[in-house]
């Protein structure tokens, strides 16, 4: 699925990355440890959490996800949102809490 269909239909708020958006989606992954995303989450997910800082997208990046979702209202800080464009990596934003946001993506990516 692609992310611009992932982000109309869940409703989520652009911070960064709109013209990226033409990514296909191919899984979510779910963390606020960087180790543990670093480790575990792969190629073309949507990493969702409620970290912030610009060493998320340096993640995002070096796993080449599709993109990032900060949860509960969460906004990335400008060298972050600098990140995101300069890595083509959008982040999407949502006031939902991460388990909700987890399984509306996941019910979404196996409907």
């Amino acid at each position: 699925m692609k992310l611009s269909e992932i982000v109309q239909k869940l409703d989520l708020t652009i911070f960064a990355g709109e013209k990226f958006l033409d990514k296909e989606v191919t899984g979510g992954y779910v963390s606020d440890l960087l180790s543990d995303v670093m480790g575990y989450s792969a190629e073309g997910e949507i990493w969702i959490t409620l970290q912030t800082h610009k060493s998320v997208m340096a993640i995002a990046s070096l796993k080449e996800l599709a993109a990032v979702i900060l949860v509960k209202g969460f906004k990335p800080d400008d060298d972050t949102i600098k990140h995101a464009e300069n890595e083509e990596i959008p982040i999407l934003g949502t006031h939902k809490k991460t388990f909700e946001i987890s399984g509306e993506l996941y019910n979404l990516l196996n409907s």
